[in-house]
């Protein structure tokens, strides 16, 4: 099986590089000629890597020489409230890029794509679109283009959306990431009141979905296209988060809570009215997770 990945630089592309290559599936990853590959540390050499050019043939050129079998789409740019500067970051990122693999897919004859979506399609647990930010609504516009694509040229496609994503491996700058630091540092921070909800799943159980997905597609007589999600069983507020932190660690963090606002469309309470992935299931539970992410390594 041949794969190719976009995003494989990022967070969640590189543990799902690893998850596949731990699975004997020849990986290929896309990337440009600037990426940061420091994700993908340990893993160069069991990968191929192909360099974006702004060329659609040179993709569609590479996917037909490497004979892919499937594309998994993680590959985005995601800003909570943007300003009017990220506007073309966004629809580069999000958009113009996707129809740029789309395109290149069709010329190569490749017909198996798993896409990345958001919970965030769903503000107010809106059951059909209602996106928090213009991130969102980026997302919800390319899924549109992939159903031309769909219709036109027989592609089929399962699009997973996400919730919140973590692991012990990740290094972005997030809370969850820096319970441990702020804890050790002891100052005051300031955050909102705190009352919003998260669903956080591990990046394991993210990476056992897309290739459950993959299987599920892949085994289709006729083209598909379908919608499903990957959550966790159990949804906590911020504040309880912060406190199943100090319960398992037993440390604590000075906080001042409601110090700070909530954004403009804060996500109160997680779209629940989803489909979760058919056969799949959370692995590791939260506390399970958790106690990996502040101890780490702790199984």
């Amino acid at each position: 099986m041949n794969i190719f990945i976009t995003g494989a630089t990022g967070f969640l592309g590189s543990n799902l590089a690893r998850f596949l290559n731990s699975n004997e599936v020849k990986v290929h990853v896309g990337v440009r000629s600037n990426s940061d590959l420091t994700n993908l540390d340990g893993l160069k050499s069991e990968v191929s890597v192909f360099y974006y050019s702004d060329l659609v043939d040179d993709l569609a050129d590479y996917l037909k020489r490497e004979e892919i079998d499937g594309v998994f789409h993680l590959a985005s740019c995601f800003i909570a409230e943007h300003k009017k500067e990220d506007i073309n970051t966004l629809i580069n990122s999000n958009i113009l890029f996707g129809s740029f693999l789309l395109e290149a897919m069709a010329l190569a004859g490749v017909k198996n794509l798993i896409n990345t979506g958001t919970s965030w399609q769903h503000y107010n647990n809106d059951p059909t679109y209602n996106p928090v930010c213009l991130y969102a609504a980026t997302k919800q516009a390319f899924e549109d283009i992939i159903q031309f694509y769909h219709q036109a040229n027989g592609l089929s496609c399962i699009t997973l959306k996400l919730f919140d994503s973590y692991s012990e491996n990740d290094t972005r700058p997030k809370l969850i990431n820096l319970l441990n630091q702020f804890a050790k540092e002891g100052r005051e921070l300031d955050m909102s009141p705190g009352e919003q909800k998260i669903n956080l799943l591990h990046a394991d159980d993210i990476c056992n979905g897309f290739y459950m997905a993959y299987l599920i597609l892949s085994g289709q007589k006729e083209p598909i296209f379908s919608t499903y999600s990957l959550a966790a069983k159990e949804t906590i507020s911020l504040r309880e988060l912060i406190g199943l932190f100090s319960k398992l660690t037993g440390k604590e963090i000075k906080i001042n809570w409601g110090a700070r606002a909530y954004r403009k469309r804060e996500v109160m309470e997680v779209w629940s009215n989803h489909k979760v992935l058919p056969n799949w299931e959370q692995q590791i539970s939260l506390e399970q997770g958790l106690q990996r992410v502040f101890f780490k390594g702790v199984k």
